[in-house]
């Protein structure tokens, strides 16, 4: 697929966010950038499937923490039906494991939720003219690692890193606890456990003791 910029096209862009307000605003702030032409809308990983399906789009914005389907598992399937697409994902999370996560599924850009304009059209055009575009913070993930290897997935999708969290959860730990225990902050452990409860469908404290013992962690 060539660039929807260099060919004189507009960018064809589907967002697909949980968040009313917050794709509301997307729309608004793209509204008036020349090259976007926004052709579909969704809530869920589901639909995000179903949008690229019907629309072949150039590009999707997608958020990670969605009900029915999370981004990354939506991300996975969208690059095997249209690898062409690019993804752009919009996170509130910026953990080292998301990003890696995402870069190995494919995906051509990781930006914050909070990204001013400038930088959201920027990434956005970054990324429809073939280049891999990382917000100042998710790069700074990246950089504060050693290591640079691909995270492996286990059980329901879940990464080393949330098998490690869960495993602390279903000891009793607090967040604080756990994030202690490895080296993270309270709110790194927080998006794990919604990422965890998300992907397996566990709620409570009993629920993710019982599962940690199914998977042998």
């Amino acid at each position: 697929m060539q660039s929807a910029i260099t060919d004189g096209n507009r960018i064809r862009l589907v967002i697909v966010d949980d968040h009313d307000l917050l794709r509301e605003g997307i729309r608004s702030r793209l509204a008036d950038v020349d090259c976007v032409d926004i052709v579909g809308e969704g809530c869920n990983g589901l639909q995000a499937v179903e949008l690229c399906r019907e629309f072949e789009p150039d590009m999707i914005l997608l958020d990670i923490s969605m009900p029915e389907m999370n981004g990354l598992e939506a991300a996975l399937i969208i690059k095997k039906m249209l690898p062409d697409t690019r993804i752009l994902f919009l996170s509130i999370y910026d953990s080292e494991e998301y990003v890696q996560e995402a870069l190995r599924i494919g995906a051509n850009g990781f930006v914050m939720k909070d990204v001013s304009k400038p930088e959201m059209i920027n990434a956005i055009r970054s990324v429809a003219l073939g280049a891999t575009y990382l917000g100042p913070q998710a790069a700074a993930s990246l950089a504060c690692k050693s290591s640079n290897r691909p995270m492996s997935t286990g059980h329901f999708g879940m990464t080393d890193r949330e098998k490690e969290v869960l495993s602390a959860l279903s000891k009793g730990m607090t967040n604080r606890q756990v994030a202690s225990l490895l080296d993270i902050s309270v709110r790194t452990v927080e998006s794990h456990r919604l990422s965890i409860r998300e992907k397996t469908g566990g709620g409570n404290a009993v629920a993710l003791a019982k599962l940690a013992t199914q998977l042998g962690l």
